[in-house]
């Protein structure tokens, strides 16, 4: 593989002046050294057409990371709504500017994500698991024991998605 130029490295040189130095690095170690860097490289090179000169074993572990970092959001971000949902339901004199900030924020960011298929799907298929992860944080949260919640998630997703759930 050919090496590609990037960056620049700024230092100082003994006698106190600014100097800048440039690297060559092959696409393997661009892409451990600085992967927006290698991602831009790996971009431009598919516009180009250039294909055999893309970083395949390299790509594809980015790919693999990336699709597991969005499953974990996307189930992270559900457990947190749904505690939210709880304690707003559970705990009404407990009422928050906080508590409805963050439910806003997780619908919000969770529907962005679940708005590509695939990771909506991922939303259904974890809800349940979701649910009673988020059971065992709320009754750490509130005090209230586990069997004070249904036992199964209340919410469908498309109710934890709704701006209309947390209405007064």
């Amino acid at each position: 593989m050919s090496a590609i130029v990037i960056g620049v490295n700024h230092a100082v040189s003994n006698e106190g002046r600014p100097m800048t130095t440039v690297q060559a690095l092959s696409r393997g170690v661009l892409y451990e050294h600085d992967e927006t860097a290698w991602l831009e490289t790996m971009a431009e090179l598919i516009r180009l057409g250039r294909l055999d000169e893309i970083d395949y074993p390299n790509l594809a572990e980015y790919l693999a990371d990336m699709a597991r970092r969005d499953r974990w959001e996307v189930e992270n971000r559900l457990t947190v709504l749904i505690v939210h949902a709880l304690k707003w339901a559970y705990q009404p004199d407990r009422r928050s500017g906080s508590w409805k900030a963050t439910i806003i924020e997780q619908r919000q960011e969770l529907e962005r994500l679940v708005s590509r298929g695939a990771l909506r799907n991922h939303a259904e298929a974890v809800l349940a698991d979701a649910y009673y992860k988020a059971i065992e944080r709320t009754a750490a949260e509130t005090g209230l024991p586990a069997e004070a919640f249904p036992a199964g998630c209340p919410y469908t997703l498309d109710q934890l998605l709704s701006a209309d759930l947390f209405a007064e």
